[in-house]
């Protein structure tokens, strides 16, 4: 029988079921999966996941990590990753530091990668000729 000295870390996660329907704001700073249909904003410290099957039209996002398996119409932002699996749809610009673009991907949108270095200096806080400014200073 294996014995494990280190236990998984408990996640809070959230989850939008299949049946859910919202419109609105989200806020969150652990992990979000959204299953069902979403129509609004979403401006995260945590992590987003759209599970396949998902639709959701946005604003834009701007969260930790965003995962796509689903479809979503708007703009992301990342500070860490996006990752797009094969299956999903994106139409939007994506910004963030590390991209994955699966196969059978429908993906219409720019991108604009940023460094992953830019330690202390929120990204989200500033505007994007201020955050140019700074990244080509250092």
């Amino acid at each position: 029988m294996a014995r494990y000295k280190e236990k998984e870390r408990e996640r809070d996660v959230t989850v939008l079921g299949e049946k859910t329907r919202f419109s609105g704001v989200l806020s969150f700073t652990e992990e979000l999966h959204i299953a069902g249909t979403f129509d609004g904003t979403i401006d995260a410290k945590g992590s987003l996941t759209v599970k396949k099957g998902a639709k959701c039209t946005v604003d834009f996002v701007r969260a930790a990590s965003i995962i796509v398996e689903g479809r979503i119409t708007g703009d992301l932002a990342a500070a860490d990753r996006v990752e797009m699996r094969s299956g999903s749809s994106v139409s939007g610009n994506v910004t963030t530091s590390r991209l994955r673009i699966a196969d059978k991907v429908d993906f219409e949108g720019s991108v604009e990668m940023i460094r992953s270095d830019t330690a202390g200096f929120d990204i989200f806080s500033h505007r994007s000729d201020s955050l140019k400014k700074h990244l080509a200073s250092e």
